[in-house]
């Protein structure tokens, strides 16, 4: 039986469900040559018959034959409901569902392995039948409950230890995940930062140039208005260049004073930019005010 992959405890149980199918095969058929062996000694006592009597008699043997055929292959089906049952009350005792394949009752080559198996191995196992005879199917022991619910019991854990690996592999891909996002933060924090401040220092930068050129060009005119009357035309050309130029870089200041209020009006640098944007507003408003006297001086 090794085509179907039985244990010798399940070989044991189909050879002998076997020999008593064979049993009864045997003793229907003994029911079969018997009633033509009655059919011979209670009618066939003539010398000839005629068509009528011998339709009336294969007729008669017709259907008792037809009897015995059908009340075998009825016990035959309850019998195998019965040998059902016990597999099916056993497999319930340990919570287990069997299912069966009905094609499979009608497959040839299979059917071809069990009347090879008849053949064979079922005269060489007869000893071996009758030395481990059970009447009926017996349930497992209790070892045989330890052992299933051990390997169930193993199997959970095999599967609950993949489900922690699994987890772990997850949140270590979420940390990861995330100090990505955190450094992604940061550099793009500090990255702004970094162009806030060079931006800052270049307007820092104008501003001080502006405030130098002006400076210069107080000096100058004060030094020229000193000196020599006849080039305060000069003087005072420079000093309306000076204004517009003036003029410029506030409207510049002005335009950048917004565009860094955009950009760094939730930082600190925002404000203290525009504290010294409003100190040299100031100053450059004290610078006008003089300038201004100077002119009215003149």
């Amino acid at each position: 039986m090794a085509e179907f992959g039985f244990n010798q405890q399940h070989q044991n149980e189909v050879i002998n469900y076997m020999r008593f199918a064979r049993s009864k095969r045997v003793l229907r058929l003994k029911t079969i040559d018997s009633c033509f062996e009655e059919l011979k000694d209670s009618r066939l006592v003539e010398e000839t018959y005629t068509v009528d009597e011998v339709k009336e008699m294969l007729d008669g043997l017709q259907a008792v034959v037809r009897g015995e055929m059908e009340i075998e292959l009825i016990n035959t089906a309850h019998t195998n409901v019965l040998l059902l049952r016990q597999l099916f009350s056993q497999a319930e005792k340990f919570y287990l569902r069997l299912q069966s394949d009905i094609s499979e009752l009608e497959n040839r080559e299979l059917l071809e392995q069990v009347a090879e198996f008849e053949k064979t191995d079922f005269k060489t196992s007869n000893k071996v039948v009758q030395e481990i005879s059970k009447p009926k199917l017996a349930p497992l022991n209790e070892g045989g409950v330890s052992e299933l619910l051990n390997k169930e019991i193993t199997r959970l854990r095999e599967e609950n230890d993949k489900l922690k690996a699994r987890l772990r592999t997850l949140e270590s891909q979420a940390m990861n995940a995330l100090d990505e996002k955190t450094r992604a933060e940061r550099a793009l924090k500090d990255l702004k930062k970094v162009q806030g401040e060079k931006q800052l220092a270049t307007h820092s930068q104008e501003i001080n140039n502006l405030e130098d050129t002006v400076t210069a060009l107080r000096e100058d005119y004060e030094r020229s208005l000193s000196a020599n009357v006849a080039s305060q035309k000069d003087l005072q050309e420079n000093l309306v260049s000076a204004k517009h130029e003036l003029l410029r870089v506030q409207e510049q200041l002005s335009l950048t004073e917004k565009e860094l209020e955009k950009k760094f009006q939730q930082t600190a640098a925002y404000r203290n930019m525009k504290e010294i944007l409003t100190k040299k507003n100031e100053q450059i408003k004290e610078i006008r005010k003089r300038l201004q006297r100077y002119e009215s001086d003149e």
